[in-house]
């Protein structure tokens, strides 16, 4: 068994940088047996993709090798095919009906509007000041509710965000138990209360009359995951992309071009992403890249890793705004990809857009401060300044 102990996804310089410690890993241990995740860990895209197209033999619903799970964990991120799909294709379904372009039309506005109320500050925190009030008003846009108040929900959402790391950390897994209470609370309101059109009341009409008696459960934990899941995601991809741009000044100049916009949008997040990894149990024996994992073990997919292999990406440290093809793990990948892939790229591009219409440059003000989170890479402090 190839087994390392020392790779510490919290260790300050791997929360700066984790990408030279994860090419290390790839060459010398491309699947390794971490004891402190007790999981085996997967580097090399390769392996990667081929564990995430597996729906047979590694399982993401954990009920299928035995586990208990209870139920506001059931959600369309959490169920395998084909019991996944009537619930994934009520959202997927309902997202395409929305008027995503709209929704980009309200993130440039909000952006315009607060970059004008920041112009003459002399420091910023893009995290708390852009991302999170940003993030909040697009989920709350593309489903269709009244926006949370921002600073109570952050709340809930770093703790949310934290548990994800109880693995690491079994101190953040009751806080983040009773965060997702208070955030189901609230989304058990929306149900009772909301009629506003948007990707919420799609769902609920479209859910209707269905003799699937599992369905409503799976559509309310999926709305709150789709909430939290979306807003965590999306803030920390604002964060890192605006980090990147700040560390390569001509990069936003170049995606003026609107080809390169597009493109450019997914090599922010293939360079530095937010999401980090996911997991799977294996449901029998079976090999991956040489090593066997046996029935019940977990499978760790870093995605981070995969992002950056040369074996798929040429250059893969560098940033390549017109970089194709991209086939990235940002968003995850296949059936358990991000629902709200879409609205993310549309938000990033109405970042970029209003950053390269303001009269005056963005530039760092004071040095970042890394979230001290393994499975989502984001930023606790990311002070800026506009000014020419």
């Amino acid at each position: 068994m190839s087994s390392l102990t020392t790779y510490d996804p919290l260790d300050p310089a791997t929360l700066a940088n984790p990408y030279p410690v994860l090419a290390e890993l790839r060459s010398s241990t491309p699947v390794f047996w971490h004891e402190g995740m007790r999981s085996w860990a997967l580097t090399r895209y390769s392996d990667c993709v081929a564990v995430l197209r597996d729906h047979v033999r590694f399982a993401r619903d954990r009920r299928r090798t035995g586990a208990a799970v209870s139920e506001p964990s059931l959600s369309v991120q959490s169920l395998d095919p084909p019991e996944q799909f009537p619930v994934r294709s009520l959202f997927m379904n309902a997202l395409r009906a929305q008027d995503l372009d709209a929704i980009g039309r309200r993130a440039r506005s909000l952006l315009d509007a607060r970059f004008d109320q920041l112009a003459d500050r002399a420091e910023f925190d893009v995290m708390a000041e852009v991302a999170a009030p940003l993030s909040v008003a697009v989920i709350s846009d593309l489903l269709g509710v009244d926006e949370p108040d921002v600073d109570s929900f952050v709340s809930i959402s770093d703790a949310i965000m934290r548990s994800m790391d109880a693995g690491l950390d079994p101190a953040v897994a009751e806080p983040g138990r009773m965060a997702r209470r208070e955030l189901s609370a609230l989304v058990e309101s929306w149900f009772r209360t909301s009629g506003r059109p948007g990707l919420l009341s799609h769902v609920r009409e479209h859910a209707k009359g269905s003799s699937d008696t599992d369905l409503d459960l799976y559509v309310r934990n999926t709305a709150r995951v789709m909430f939290q899941g979306g807003y965590s995601t999306m803030v920390a991809a604002v964060g890192n992309a605006v980090h990147t741009l700040l560390r390569h000044p001509n990069a936003l100049d170049r995606m003026r071009d609107s080809a390169v916009l597009r493109t450019g949008v997914d090599e922010l997040v293939r360079f530095d992403g937010p999401v980090q990894g996911t997991s799977r149990i294996a449901t029998a024996p079976v090999e991956v890249g040489g090593v066997t994992v046996n029935t019940g073990e977990t499978v760790l997919i870093l995605f981070a890793a995969a992002n950056h292999d040369p074996a798929q990406f040429a250059d893969p440290e560098q940033l390549l705004l017109d970089r194709l093809p991209n086939r990235h793990l940002g968003y995850g990948w296949g059936t358990h990809s991000c629902i709200g892939t879409v609205a993310a790229q549309t938000t990033l591009r109405a970042l970029i857009s209003s950053l390269l219409e303001n009269p005056t440059r963005l530039h760092a003000a004071s040095p970042p401060v890394r979230r001290n989170t393994a499975t989502m890479r984001a930023f606790d402090l990311l002070p800026a300044t506009f000014c020419p």
